[in-house]
């Protein structure tokens, strides 16, 4: 189908809205990996081990995760998209919490505060776009709002390391707080635009279905008990793990193993966003040459050989383009897993993706406490090693069950 012809089909206003999803979910993964390339730095600061310092990551991803047991019923209650605007101007407040911290607990803290505002962001924006843009332009506009995740990993590494060694670690968090302030006011503004056209309220802004205004159990229960909800699931928590809770030990992987500085190891592992852009622009025909099964397969298995290059790599020039690599396999795999996401409980989207959220990013913080700890007793390389070949099996194993699932459907 013609590109003007697929984009045709969705209202400029709601184009202007998936373009504000974007630049919240930008801010959002900026503050999930803004502190990776400064552990060690904190670690200093704090007179902590690496893994004391972890916390500000780990501790982040804990809150995020538990808190979608409550965004996913309320915004299938009160709007996804109001929610969305009001939670990220909390996280605006909780970044600054953050640059005035005196101590790690305090500084951990905070991270807790910005990871509860932080937690409705991105899954109620994937619920919001399911909610509003046709089936069969999903994965690609899931793709698009996705390009603003994707550059947050890099400009979070990126900003990170640089701010933490030119300015210090507390001017990472002003920045924070000055793009979430930005942010959420325009998303505060759009909401109330679309408060003010009730003449095409969309599904969001409308009266909650009776499905909607089931009690949080009768929501879960069917999506928890699905079988192929528990796939997801249960891959969603092993990705968490494998992809962002070792890719946050990366940079301290470059700064110990290879000597490199906070700034330089945030900007080489910031590449890894720039990967996930690359996929995001030839995301259509990719969708449409693989199919959902080669995505998984290959984007899996290509993140998962990158991250031998830069485990096992003596000096930084390879590292660059592998962890480009990376971020495009990444997001093969990622965007895919968000589709199916979308798709587990139509009825109620939202506690769909957000529990879905809540595997990804409960296993991202019981990857990072495990590979921070596991870094002082096996080496940072060979952490690094295991993420990339549980990324190998996922990507194999994801691709394999997509398949049956399809030849399954097309059985009479």
């Amino acid at each position: 189908m013609p590109p003007n012809t697929r984009t045709s089909s969705i209202s400029a206003a709601t184009q202007r809205t998936v373009l504000l999803l974007s630049f919240a979910t930008f801010s959002s993964m900026v503050a999930q990996r803004i502190c990776d390339a400064m552990l060690p730095e904190l670690a200093r600061s704090f007179d902590v081990g690496l893994a004391q310092a972890a916390a500000v990551v780990s501790m982040f991803a804990v809150v995020y995760g538990v808190a979608q047991l409550v965004y996913g019923p309320l915004g299938d209650r009160l709007g996804k998209f109001r929610i969305v605007a009001w939670a990220t101007l909390a996280c605006g407040v909780g970044s600054v919490l953050a640059a005035l911290a005196g101590s790690l607990n305090a500084l951990v803290l905070a991270r807790m505060a910005t990871g509860l505002g932080a937690a409705a962001v991105i899954p109620l924006a994937l619920a919001w776009i399911g909610d509003n843009v046709p089936f069969d332009e999903l994965q690609e506009t899931i793709a698009r709002v996705g390009l603003g995740t994707t550059l947050g990993i890099g400009v979070g590494q990126l900003v990170g390391g640089m701010l933490t060694q030119t300015l210090g670690w507390r001017w990472a968090f002003v920045f924070l707080a000055a793009l979430f302030g930005v942010v959420g006011t325009l998303l505060l503004l759009d909401w109330r635009r679309q408060r003010a056209a009730p003449q095409a309220p969309g599904p969001d802004l409308a009266a909650p279905a009776p499905a909607a205004r089931a009690s949080f159990f009768a929501q879960t229960l069917p999506i928890v008990t699905g079988p192929w909800s528990r796939v997801v699931l249960l891959i969603a928590f092993a990705e968490g793990a494998a992809g962002f809770g070792v890719l946050a030990m990366w940079a301290s992987h470059l700064q110990r193993g290879i000597g490199m500085s906070a700034s330089g190891s945030g900007a080489v592992v910031a590449v890894f966003g720039l990967g996930g852009m690359l996929y995001m622009a030839t995301a259509r025909r990719l969708i449409a040459r693989l199919g959902q099964h080669g995505l998984s397969q290959a984007g899996g298995g290509l993140m998962g050989l990158c991250a031998l290059v830069v485990a096992f790599s003596p000096v930084w020039p390879p590292i660059v383009p592998a962890s480009l690599l990376a971020g495009f396999g990444f997001f093969m795999f990622h965007n895919t897993m968000q589709a199916n996401a979308t798709q587990m409980a139509p009825g109620a989207r939202g506690t769909a993706v957000s529990l879905f959220s809540a595997f990804l990013f409960m296993g991202q913080s019981a990857g990072a406490l495990l590979a921070a700890s596991l870094i002082a007793w096996i080496g940072s390389r060979t952490v690094v090693t295991l993420g990339g070949v549980m990324m190998i099996v996922l990507g194999l194993w994801f691709g394999a069950a997509l398949r049956r699932r399809q030849r399954a459907a097309l059985e009479p």
